[in-house]
């Protein structure tokens, strides 16, 4: 899988994944990845996990809280989507990101690099952005 850098796009399975998005901009596309991965009981496979992170991040930016570095061309479609509609993906998605962390072949490769820190930062902050506003 080719990468290019730390964050949730910038990887091979994860702009393919907003590639399938775009082309199909619906909750389901969403819940797909996110289900395959939260309910994953083995080791997450790299593709799948990368496609989780892109699924939350785009369910991280229908509840108003976008990452600073989405795929400005996801934006629009994102806009299309209820946010009020969310809570189940919202819910979905903390725990596939919480499955990337755990056991993933993807947080196996970023623990042998040196942004390392970064990344696993730039996944706290997605499940922030993803909680339950109170």
């Amino acid at each position: 899988m080719g990468t290019w850098d730390y964050y949730n796009f910038d990887n091979d399975a994860a702009a393919d994944f907003a590639e399938e998005f775009l082309e199909a901009p619906n909750e389901a596309v969403l819940y797909e990845a996110l289900a395959t991965a939260g309910e994953e009981e083995g080791t997450l496979e790299a593709a799948v996990a990368s496609e989780a992170l892109a699924a939350a991040e785009i369910v991280a930016a229908i509840l108003g809280r976008p990452a600073q570095n989405i795929p400005p061309g996801l934006l629009p479609a994102i806009a299309r989507l209820d946010a009020g509609a969310s809570e189940d993906l919202r819910e979905l998605a903390e725990t596939a990101v919480a499955a990337v962390l755990e056991n993933s072949e993807l947080q196996e490769e970023w623990a042998g690099r040196s942004d390392y820190a970064n990344w696993q930062a730039l996944q706290q902050d997605l499940l922030e952005r993803l909680k339950e506003e109170e």
